[in-house]
C-alpha cells in the first residue's frame, strides 16, 4: 500500500497540550511534516527533546509565520485551563482574534490552504442541560455579559467570522472534553481533581449535582484531524465526540474501583469558568460524513490515560465503595 503523501501543517499554539498530542501522533502515523510555532520556542525545542523528537521538527516564532510554505494550518492558541481562562478575562478576544487574523491573512495569500480552527463546545453559551446536536441554537446572554461567557463569545465570534468566508476551507472543531496522559494535573477540571485526589490519598470533595462529560482521545483526535485534512475540502464546524459520553456517578465508581478512588458529595465550590455545564456534550455527527469512527468511549479514555499519568496499574478487585450519588 502506498504511503499517503505528507502534508506540511503549521501548528500554531505548539506548547499546548492538543498541539502536543497531536505532533506526538503524526511522528506515530507519520503522513505529516509539522511547522511549530509559539511564543517560547525554547520551551517547545525542550519538550521535543524530552519526547524524543528532538531536531525532527522547525521550531519557529510567530513573526515568523507565513515564510515556510504549508498546505494546512490548524490553530491551537487559546487558553485550556479554566483558572487561567478566569484569570485572563476579557483578553481572550484579543488573543483569539490576533492569531485567528493570522492564519487568514495566510489563506488570503494561498486559497486553497485547509485551516483547522480549534473551537470549544462553550461557543454554544448557555445550552447544556441537554446534549446538543446539529439543531441546538447558541445562548448569549447579550445584554448581561459576565466574565464566565467571555470564552465562549470569543469562540463563537471566531466562527461566525469563519462562516462569511465560504470560499476558504476552514473547519472549526468544537472540543467539548479532551484527555490524555500529558494533562497538567495543576490544571482546574474535574478529572485534574479527581486523579489529584487518587495521586495524593485525598478525598475528593464534589457536589450531588449531576453531570454528564464527553472525554476525546487522543488517537481519536488525530483520526478525526486527518480526515479533515485528507477529505473533502469545506467551510464548516464539527463537534468532537468520543465512542460514549459517561456520567459523573459512572466515572466516581469505576474510579474507586480500578484505583481506590475516595470521595464524598455535599456543598462544593467548583470552578465555572465558562459556566455551568450539566450535559457538556454533542449528538451532532456531521464528522461521520468524512468518515470519523471514534474508537474510545469517555470511560475507555480516563481509566486507560489515567493509569499511565498515576504510573501504577489498575486496582483488582476494589474494596466496596458507597455511590453518595
Amino acid at each position: 500500500m502506498r504511503e499517503p503523501t505528507p502534508i506540511t501543517v503549521a501548528i500554531l499554539g505548539a506548547s499546548s497540550q492538543l498541539a502536543r498530542d497531536l505532533v506526538q501522533s503524526m511522528a506515530r502515523h507519520g503522513g505529516y511534516t509539522p511547522l511549530l510555532y509559539a511564543r517560547d520556542t525554547a520551551a517547545v525545542q525542550r519538550w521535543l527533546a524530552g519526547a524524543g523528537l528532538a531536531g525532527r521538527h522547525e521550531v519557529l516564532p510567530y513573526g515568523a509565520y507565513g515564510e515556510q510554505d504549508h498546505a494546512a494550518v490548524i490553530n491551537f492558541v487559546g487558553v485550556g485551563d479554566p483558572a487561567r481562562a478566569a484569570a485572563l478575562g476579557n483578553g481572550i478576544f484579543g488573543i483569539t482574534a490576533e492569531y485567528d487574523e493570522l492564519a487568514l491573512r495566510g489563506l488570503e495569500r494561498q486559497p486553497e490552504r485547509r485551516y483547522i480552527f480549534l473551537s470549544s463546545g462553550a461557543a454554544y453559551g448557555h445550552v447544556f442541560h441537554q446534549p446538543v446536536d446539529e439543531h441546538t441554537l447558541a445562548v448569549v446572554p447579550l445584554n448581561a455579559l459576565a466574565p464566565q461567557d467571555w470564552y465562549g463569545a470569543a469562540k463563537l465570534h471566531a466562527e461566525c467570522r469563519h462562516r462569511a468566508l465560504p470560499q476558504h476551507a476552514i473547519t472549526d472543531l468544537r472540543v467539548f472534553n479532551y484527555f490524555s496522559r500529558s494533562q497538567d494535573l495543576a490544571a482546574r477540571f474535574f478529572i485534574t481533581d479527581l486523579l489529584r485526589a487518587v495521586r495524593d490519598g485525598g478525598v475528593l470533595r464534589t457536589s450531588p449535582d449531576p453531570m454528564v462529560r464527553d472525554f476525546l482521545h487522543p488517537d481519536d483526535f488525530f483520526q478525526l484531524v486527518d480526515r479533515v485534512l485528507r477529505g473533502p475540502a469545506g467551510n464548516r464546524a464539527l463537534d468532537c465526540y468520543s465512542a460514549a459520553p459517561v456520567d459523573k456517578a459512572t466515572l466516581l465508581a469505576a474510579m474507586a474501583e480500578r484505583f481506590g478512588l475516595r470521595y464524598e458529595t455535599g456543598p462544593a465550590a467548583p470552578l465555572n469558568a465558562t459556566g455551568a455545564k450539566p450535559h457538556y456534550y454533542s449528538r451532532q455527527r456531521l464528522a461521520a460524513s468524512l468518515g470519523y469512527q471514534p474508537a474510545y468511549t469517555s470511560l475507555d479514555t480516563v481509566l486507560g490515560e489515567a493509569a499511565a499519568i498515576l504510573g501504577r496499574p489498575a486496582r483488582h478487585p476494589a474494596p466496596p465503595q458507597e455511590n453518595l450519588e
